[in-house]
């Protein structure tokens, strides 16, 4: 019995920012699609909404590559050092990262490579350069992964205090103290390697296909968007004010 005047003045009446308004609109939007389909509703009132434009923020959250550097550098834990090492230098999701198991790594030349399962249950393959892979394979050796109880292929990369897979989590506070320690923001957050492994490699002239195939982005558009965010030139330098 919902109409549209109803809809319009719940979205106009909820508080907060207009990603919040964003995220509530495209929310009811989903229901009211998914409850035409199945049958429940004849008419779907919520496709004529429209879901308000959001400030892309971006350019904020990308952090500069020393800073990136800085953070891997000055951690003390050597699992935690790799971990920020992946996280920027593979591009990796949280969930990538702590879904990692040793099978998973392949040696490839003096370098290595990752079979990743990522997002929307796709797999993809991520070479890792060869100072990442030196890294990995001293994480190895410390580890004593070849001494565990089960197989070593089945060992999760990124170790708990248990013997488990690290989860989300300790990754969030791994981040956030690294972040701390290096004097950065509080807002970094393990995207932001993420989205500093974009942009810096397309900074170093990495083809824009290839830093979509590393990432798992299903459109070069989205990863297009780390250019619009850092770009090299503006009219702007062109004036004398």
């Amino acid at each position: 019995s919902v109409r549209m005047g109803e809809l319009q003045d719940y979205l106009a009446s909820l508080p907060g920012s207009s990603a919040t308004v964003a995220l509530a609109a495209s929310a009811l939007k989903s229901l009211l699609t998914f409850a035409q389909e199945v049958g429940f509703l004849r008419f779907n009132i919520g496709a004529a909404v429209k879901v308000p434009p959001i400030k892309n923020t971006l350019a904020e959250r990308i952090m500069s590559e020393a800073d990136a550097l800085l953070m891997i550098r000055q951690e003390p834990v050597l699992r935690n050092r790799v971990l920020l090492t992946v996280l920027y230098g593979g591009g990796l999701r949280i969930s990538e990262v702590c879904g990692l198991h040793w099978r998973d790594l392949m040696t490839r030349d003096e370098a290595g490579q990752a079979t990743v399962f990522g997002k929307g249950g796709k797999t993809r393959v991520v070479l890792l350069s060869v100072a990442t892979w030196k890294v990995l394979a001293a994480l190895r050796e410390r580890a004593g992964v070849d001494n565990l109880a089960i197989p070593a292929a089945d060992a999760p990369v990124f170790l708990s205090r248990k013997g488990g897979a690290l989860d989300p989590s300790a990754v969030h506070r791994v981040v956030k103290a690294a972040a701390a320690r290096a004097g950065l923001q509080a807002e970094v957050s393990a995207h932001w390697l993420r989205h500093a492994h974009a942009s810096h490699s397309l900074d170093r002239g990495a083809p824009i296909h290839l830093v979509q195939a590393t990432l798992g982005h299903a459109s070069v558009a989205t990863t297009g968007r780390y250019l619009h965010a850092r770009p090299s030139e503006s009219s702007a330098r062109f004036l004398g004010v």
